[in-house]
């Protein structure tokens, strides 16, 4: 009977180092996250988005994307740990400031509509 161990019982000694110290998994984890986001991180559109802030962004948009566009979002974040917030709003930025003639044409239309 005293071999008979509960699973909570298996995984704190699992945390617990052979020396006594404590050991958190959680850190092993991102330390192999850290490590594979550095070999990722070899793009300059893949740099500027994860240096993008957005903590200033108060409005909220609500946007339906097909179901493969959001699987390979979510996947995305997996890889980079790049939130899909994070990334639709750099992504918007990016195409305005790509193609401007797009704000000349949302210009042209406000100068267009009576009020």
């Amino acid at each position: 009977m005293e071999k008979m161990k509960s699973l909570a019982d298996q995984l704190r000694e699992k945390m617990i180092k052979p020396g006594g110290s404590y050991h958190n998994i959680g850190d092993e984890v991102q330390k192999k996250a850290t490590k594979k986001a550095d070999k990722i991180i070899e793009s300059t559109i893949l740099k500027a988005l994860i240096a993008y802030d957005n903590s200033d962004n108060k409005k909220m948009v609500h946007v339906r994307f097909d179901k493969q566009t959001a699987d390979i979002m979510n996947k995305f974040k997996m890889a980079t740990g790049v939130d899909v917030t994070r990334f639709v709003a750099f992504a918007v930025k990016h195409f305005f400031d790509t193609y401007p003639e797009l704000k000349t044409i949302i210009k042209h239309y406000i100068q267009n509509t009576d009020l």
